[in-house]
């Protein structure tokens, strides 16, 4: 049996194991270890895979993702949501969807501390969802904003997912993570204005709020939101002007919201420590297993020869080379319904990330690209993860259905973003570009 054979076989193995429920991670190791040992035998699989092991747990890359969990786990503690959200409130409530908007804008600086969307899409329906249908929003419109507010934990540094890219395709994690913050903002501003013009188009969606504050009120709704910003700030900015590493800007980080949490709540205990630090190793304990595991897949792909003739194929193609672009949207969007993104990368990355790399494009602005697509696939059905994990929070406020409802003009925002990175690439680039 040829090469090219077994790996066709063991790609459709690894998605036949996915659809039968087996954990992504054990699909994507074992598929990888029992293929290198059909094409190589046993004994070189195994020196293979010893390789991948020490080269891929002694790396120093692989510090950063424990470092920005922490740092995420810290800022959950101090309660940093609440304080945001209650700043945007007070800043932006009274405007027509008003409170939608401000849980989009307060869930990007918490997702920029967190960088977990799922983290995000929690604390913000405890938070937000609750007032928003006291005050009469549509089920729809408030649910939905949420969990696509959820996705910008992933685009605004520093994010572990922008992490994980670029330890799959070699890339440079400190430009990737500088790369997002444009994006990331002009996102949130494009999702801020799905949400205003469809409660122009329906006011119905969001009654207008009549409460209103005082200046000092407002000022004084900054006390640790503010702080919080000037964290993400500083971290974005000492990288851009190389002061520190990424896993130094992690470290920063993870410190400087241990320390809003003891400022919340003045004391240790209130921080939980034991049970965050054990949160943060399982976290990266699973992350890093589905990365290894998927490194041991790629190497697979690669001495098979799968990745050369699936890149072949495809660029070998006639078409305009942003045709190949909409096709990868296709199937990112696709597998995105079925996965989590950690092992939608891991699974895809060996293959479409040589494709696009000879087809011209910029593997920075890739990175920021796919990790879009992948988001965006977080929040369609029929798995769509922030929706469930939203429609879990709400304790039965709303139902499944209801927030894939209300996720139409936010999809089609996504797609429009996706487009307006497609048109005018420096949305991406001018930061890693220009940065030192």
């Amino acid at each position: 049996m040829s090469s090219l054979a077994i790996g066709l076989i063991g790609t459709g193995a690894l998605f036949a194991l996915i659809l039968m429920g087996v954990n992504v991670m054990v699909a994507l190791g074992m598929v990888g270890a029992l293929g290198l040992a059909a094409l190589v035998g046993f004994g070189a699989a195994t020196s293979i895979l010893g390789t991948v092991f020490f080269d891929t747990t002694h790396s120093f890359h692989f510090s950063v993702i424990p470092l920005f969990l922490l740092m995420g786990f810290f800022a959950m503690r101090a309660g940093l949501g609440e304080d945001l959200f209650e700043a945007t409130t007070k800043w932006l409530g009274n405007l027509r969807g008003g409170l939608a908007i401000s849980t989009t804008l307060g869930a990007a600086a918490f997702g920029a501390a967190s960088g977990s969307s799922v983290g995000t899409a929690t604390v913000f329906t405890k938070l937000a969802l609750p007032q928003m249908l006291d005050r009469g929003y549509d089920k729809r419109l408030a649910s939905a904003s949420i969990a696509i507010a959820g996705t910008l934990a992933v685009m605004i540094p520093p994010s572990a997912l922008v992490v994980v890219y670029g330890i799959l395709t070699d890339s440079s994690i400190g430009s990737l993570l500088i790369a997002g913050f444009i994006p990331g903002i002009v996102f949130a501003l494009v999702l801020c204005l799905a949400i205003w013009l469809t409660v122009l188009r329906n006011p119905a969606l969001a009654p207008l709020e009549r409460q209103s504050f005082t200046l000092r009120e407002k000022l004084a709704s900054l006390r640790l939101a503010g702080p919080l910003v000037l964290i993400i700030i500083l971290i974005v900015a000492g990288l851009y002007l190389g002061v520190f590493t990424p896993t130094e800007a992690g470290g920063i980080g993870a410190f400087a919201t241990l320390l809003l949490a003891l400022i919340r709540h003045r004391s240790l205990a209130g921080v939980e420590l034991k049970k965050t630090l054990l949160e943060t190793i399982r976290t990266s304990a699973m992350i890093f297993a589905i990365l290894i595991c998927a490194l041991v897949f790629s190497k697979f792909l690669a001495l098979s020869g799968v990745a050369n003739a699936v890149g072949g194929y495809l660029t070998g193609l006639d078409v305009n080379r942003w045709v190949i672009v909409a096709l990868v949207s296709l199937i990112y969007l696709a597998l995105g319904m079925m996965m989590d993104a950690p092992a939608l990368l891991a699974i895809t990355l060996p293959i479409t990330h040589p494709v696009m790399m000879s087809l011209g494009f910029d593997p920075i602005w890739f990175g920021i690209f796919v990790v879009l697509l992948v988001e965006i696939g977080a929040v369609t059905p029929p798995v769509g993860i922030n929706c469930f994990v939203v429609q879990s929070a709400s304790e039965g406020r709303v139902k499944l259905e209801q927030i894939f409802a209300g996720l139409v003009p936010f999809v089609l925002a996504g797609f429009a973003m996706l487009i307006l990175l497609c048109l005018f690439p420096q949305i991406a680039l001018f930061l890693p570009e220009t940065m030192q």
